[in-house]
């Protein structure tokens, strides 16, 4: 299913003011109990996907409470920020809100979102780790996931074999070695591996599959980790490949890396599991060929396990200055729960738990994703996030890095610094 997920939003847009800012954290677990109206917000994707667990979910909240009204509304991606950003400066806000996990940290360390007892919720002691970072701040929960989606290693059968490769690689030297094959095969304009230079999510992979991280918690605050040894071990690397098999454009980033796919110039790609689909897509695939060549397999990364894959998704919210709260936390459950996962996952959906991802690996279909997504990170939960996303100082970094303006040492160096001025600021 295409679907450009929440981080291609990211947090740099979502800008909350204070008064924005609600008093959730002084409303009781109860509030809004005997509610007899609450509206839902969620993206075009349920509209449109899964309408009839949306129906389901109305149907539990109403069996529990007769007569209650349930409003829903439906919006784009695009859209949201800035709609849900008016309705906060007003006493009008929603009572349940579809947010990208991306999006979350800023509300939340505004304090627009309520806090939640994650224990009410179904699942909730077996989510998915990135996922559940993303609802989490200041030691409180403050949403539900929803559903996941990872990323995974896509490359072309037809272009393998023509090299004498039989097989997915299975471990990083196998597959160097096969992308070293296809590139000798396929000549120096093409590419073993079409890898944008600025894809911070590819990128940081190789950072935290070498035991690197972007930041790292110490004493209360955040603090870069982009110059430590390991991080460095890992945008290495990263720039081997760029150096080796990434003969385009190297001020590029990966919004339109399905496109370029489609234009039959590459062999494999490392992204959002619905980006290898979405090439073959008759309208984007110029070969013609992509259809019956493409085969998706889990990433394996330099440290010899999976590369560990940052986890986009969509969660749950309620805003703080919602007078239906446990209304509200009623539906989320319902339509979060067991039945609303085996749902979303019969749709092609990765679920919020590790529970049901277990038995998703068990399904040929839904094998490589799966695993993919067991091994994930998520962006530091840091009050001055959204200020270094905004100011693109990975991307930045990773440029002068793959074009050769800085080396490794001096690029992540002055990240750091950039990093370090925000990254505890709200």
């Amino acid at each position: 299913m295409k679907r450009k997920l929440i981080a291609a939003i990211g947090i740099a847009g979502i800008m909350v003011s204070v008064a924005a800012c609600g008093d959730g954290d002084k409303k009781s677990d109860n509030a809004g109990a005997d509610a007899k109206e609450i509206t839902v917000w969620l993206t075009v994707d349920a509209q449109n996907n899964w309408p009839d667990l949306v129906k389901a979910a109305d149907a539990a909240l109403k069996k529990k409470h007769p007569g209650i009204k349930i409003n829903h509304e439906y919006y784009g991606w695009p859209d949201k920020p800035a709609k849900f950003d008016a309705v906060l400066a007003t006493d009008k806000v929603p009572d349940v809100v579809e947010m990208g996990n991306t999006e979350m940290l800023s509300y939340m360390v505004q304090g627009a979102l309520a806090p939640v007892d994650a224990s009410k919720f179904e699942n909730s002691a077996q989510w998915l780790d990135g996922l559940k970072a993303s609802v989490t701040y200041d030691g409180k929960t403050y949403g539900v996931p929803y559903y996941a989606g990872g990323r995974v290693a896509t490359w072309r059968t037809d272009i393998a074999k023509a090299s004498g490769i039989k097989s997915a690689p299975k471990t990083y030297d196998e597959l160097t070695a096969s992308l070293d094959k296809v590139q000798k095969k396929q000549g120096d304009k093409f590419n073993a591996w079409y890898q944008p230079t600025r894809d911070w999510y590819a990128a940081m992979s190789f950072v935290y599959d070498a035991g690197g991280s972007i930041a790292k918690e110490d004493g209360g605050k955040w603090v870069a980790n982009l110059s430590s040894a390991e991080s460095q071990k890992g945008l290495t690397e990263f720039k081997n490949v760029i150096d080796k098999y990434m003969h385009g454009d190297k001020t590029k980033d990966e919004s339109d890396r399905y496109i370029v796919y489609g234009q039959g110039k590459s062999d494999l790609i490392f992204g959002a599991a619905w980006e290898g689909a979405t090439s073959a897509d008759p309208k984007n695939d110029k070969t013609g060929k992509l259809k019956d060549n493409l085969e998706n397999f889990v990433m394996p990364g330099p440290s010899g396990k999976a590369m560990p894959v940052f986890l986009g998704g969509s969660d749950l919210a309620i805003p703080a200055k919602s007078d239906a709260q446990a209304v509200a936390a009623e539906w989320i459950d319902a339509f979060t729960g067991a039945k609303g996962q085996k749902g979303l996952m019969a749709k092609g959906n990765l679920p919020n738990n590790k529970t049901d991802l277990a038995t998703m690996k068990s399904d040929p279909k839904t094998e490589v994703p799966a695993t993919a997504a067991e091994s994930n990170w998520f962006v530091p939960m840091a009050p001055g996030w959204g200020k270094v996303e905004k100011a693109q100082v990975l991307q930045t970094m990773l440029q002068e890095i793959g074009t050769g303006k800085k080396s490794v040492e001096q690029a992540a160096k002055d990240a750091d610094a950039k990093i370090d001025k925000v990254i505890n600021n709200k």
